[in-house]
């Protein structure tokens, strides 16, 4: 399959072509689908250094002065929700905790767009001390990445000890009142055979469990297609332990297939981005901490927004940009492609 086949666009331009494009204020691409689902990543830096995520001395750090303001987030959250159709909001990172001003920023978007479901992804280290101030200033949910709920296994896959703070984490987020609570695992080959343990801890917890297959994303690019744990080995895992009994999507742009555990009403989720690809209900755009426009996480094409905000870009012209950078989504990543390479972001860099 060429990239033309796959819907990759061979020429790349500083401003998005709206060729052919309908007549439509919404994110709508060329396969029809329409995103509807914002990342937000606000920083590059973060706490921990999970080797498939971060290189050990951490990213390259983006200078202060090209990252995203608070008031340039809150505009394009803005513009977002009003103009473009978007209806729910997630910040990442890096890890977003690490900017200090993050409760501004989530105050400044609710304020503006009330309506609007905001979460954020976060690893948990150091959630404890925030969970409540970011509950009231609009933060409706977190999900919180955790791999495995043994100690040793955590330091070694995150470079650092620090399994104690993201349970504390999980729990003043409980006690915010920033539900559901979900959590999410990258199956890797050296935590899978504790995989049951976490979804025993999960289950007591009261959070929501989603296992994600592991994407060639990895700053270290040591990602290899043979030695990923598919969705299929997890369910058998999990299957030695607990009764899964398949019960779909709820709904049909969500990324997590479900299954009910023991009968439910507990479930547990499998993101199988890799084995079970889910590109053609994908709805999701994606912003990153220095102010890229992306359509996809495994497309190198960004469309500069920074820039035509600080040279006084009005609102329809930052729209029409967004809605070209949509328009010209690829149809799907193609990991299993004889010519596939991965960005040259990597996921900390992008957002998750």
């Amino acid at each position: 399959m060429t990239l033309v086949e796959m819907g990759i666009p061979a020429v790349r331009s500083g401003r998005p072509s709206l060729d052919g494009r309908p007549e439509t204020p919404y994110l709508v691409d060329r396969f029809g689908r329409v995103a509807r689902d914002l990342r937000v990543s606000i920083t590059e830096k973060c706490s921990l250094r999970c080797t498939y995520c971060m290189p050990e001395e951490g990213l390259p750090p983006i200078p202060v002065e090209e990252l995203l303001t608070v008031d340039e987030i809150v505009r394009l959250v803005t513009l977002a929700v009003r103009e473009l159709g978007v209806r729910e909001v997630r910040f990442t990172g890096g890890e977003p905790l690490l900017r200090r001003d993050l409760e501004q920023i989530i105050a400044g978007c609710h304020e503006q767009v009330p309506e609007t479901p905001l979460a954020m992804t976060t690893n948990g280290v150091g959630l404890r001390h925030r969970a409540r101030a970011l509950a009231d200033a609009g933060l409706g949910r977190v999900n919180v990445s955790l791999d495995t709920v043994d100690r040793v296994g955590f330091a070694r896959l995150t470079r650092r000890d620090r399994l104690d703070s993201v349970f504390a984490g999980i729990r003043a987020a409980h006690d915010a009142g920033l539900a559901p609570v979900k959590v999410n695992a990258v199956l890797m080959r050296e935590t899978l055979s504790g995989a049951a343990d976490l979804l025993r801890w999960c289950l007591d917890e009261g959070c929501e469990l989603r296992f994600i297959e592991e994407m060639p994303l990895d700053a270290d690019h040591e990602w290899a297609r043979a030695e990923m744990v598919t969705a299929a080995e997890l369910l058998d895992v999990l299957g030695t332990r607990f009764t899964l009994t398949e019960s779909g999507r709820t709904d049909p742009s969500a990324p997590a297939e479900k299954w009910l555990v023991d009968g439910g009403p507990a479930t547990v989720g499998v993101i199988a981005t890799v084995t079970r690809k889910f590109c053609d209900t994908c709805d999701r755009t994606r912003l990153t901490a220095d102010g890229m426009l992306r359509s996809c996480l495994f497309s190198d094409q960004e469309f500069d927004v920074r820039q035509a905000l600080r040279t006084g870009a009005d609102d329809e012209d930052i729209a029409s940009i967004w809605r070209g950078a949509m328009w010209n989504k690829w149809a799907g990543h193609g990991i299993d492609a004889e010519n596939f390479v991965p960005p040259e972001r990597t996921m900390g860099a992008i957002g998750g």
